[in-house]
């Protein structure tokens, strides 16, 4: 299920090493034959066997993100999933350059072992948190969701994590906390881009805290049945699917709760252009470009129709309630 393993380094592969989406899938479909009582344990073993084989992650990590299940919620969408080349190659993460490009160029240098998460604020139970305890902490599922970009491309993703409600729920936030910071990691010797003026490093993002407990907000740990590449946001984070991706903060080291709205790092770099909300509108264009229309990465072709842009990027029904009487012109 997951990818080749060194028994004794932490690491992530190069591309050559990263399992086929079809090989996933087959995968995929052997867990929930499992999860479903309808395979048998000889089964089971190979299964066990396979994932042990290929996964880069300590058994107990490995075991814990094996353990998830197919999203059955108003998360699942029935649209063509985006090929793993494109998603996984195509990428924003300037901590790694700016070009689409870069951070699957450069992101070879992430060092995501050992890590852990500072989560600190208006809580009851703040702590650093290892990364596998994080892991274990509920049974992780499969979800495909669309992603969906300012600059007006989207792909659609099967994200493997579960909801950030999860973790909330048990550091328990005080009646004061408000708000949720997300900080991302800021080293200069793993990550070039941080030597950049591009934006005020570490990378900070944030939810209403609200936001950050609705079931479709995901602490994502892999994608396609695998760990997440270092390029798309290793070893975890954040998945919010009806804003635009710059608020899906990646290689998350730290979770802060807040009775004030954080200054998040597009919003300090470009108030006039990057809102504190976020959310995909159709009807707020960025000063720039139109956000009326998208383009599927890896599907439309640079002459191919475009698509017209979905409120709240498709999940109006789920989310919609969130912002009932808020002018999402103003609060954009």
């Amino acid at each position: 299920m997951l990818i080749k393993t060194n028994a004794n380094a932490f690491v992530h592969p190069v591309p050559s090493e990263i399992t086929s989406p079809a090989a996933c899938q087959s995968r995929r479909d052997l867990i929930r034959l499992m999860a479903t009582g309808v395979a048998g344990a000889a089964l089971a073993s190979w299964a066990a066997r396979e994932a042990l084989a290929q996964a880069w992650m300590p058994p107990g990590q490995q075991a814990a993100l094996s353990r998830r299940k197919t999203s059955v919620s108003g998360a699942l969408t029935l649209e063509k999933v985006t090929e793993y080349k494109h998603a996984s190659t195509y990428n924003n993460f300037y901590e790694f350059g700016t070009d689409k490009a870069d951070p699957a160029r450069n992101a070879h240098t992430l060092k995501t072992s050992p890590w852990t998460v500072e989560i600190e604020g208006l809580i009851k139970k703040p702590g650093r948190y290892a990364l596998e305890d994080l892991l274990k902490l509920s049974a992780q599922e499969e979800r495909i969701y669309r992603l969906r970009c300012v600059e007006g491309w989207s792909m659609v993703i099967p994200w493997v994590g579960y909801s950030l409600s999860e973790l909330i729920k048990k550091v328990e936030p005080l009646g004061s906390a408000k708000y949720v910071e997300f900080v991302t990691l800021a080293d200069p010797k793993t990550m070039p881009g941080v030597g950049s003026r591009v934006l005020d490093w570490p990378y900070v993002e944030g939810l209403r805290l609200d936001e950050a407990m609705h079931p479709l907000t995901l602490l994502a740990f892999g994608m396609y049945g695998e760990v997440l590449p270092r390029q798309n946001g290793a070893p975890l984070r954040l998945v919010v699917p009806w804003k635009y991706g710059f608020k899906s903060g990646k290689s998350l080291v730290k979770i802060r709760f807040t009775d004030k709205q954080p200054a998040t790092a597009w919003n300090k770099a470009a108030a006039n252009e990057y809102g504190f909300y976020s959310n995909v509108n159709p009807n707020v264009d960025h000063p720039r470009w139109s956000q009326a229309t998208e383009r599927r990465i890896g599907e439309d072709g640079l002459f191919a129709k475009k698509r017209k842009t979905l409120l709240f990027n498709g999940y109006e029904a789920q989310v919609g309630q969130l912002y009932a009487g808020m002018d999402l012109k103003k609060y954009f």
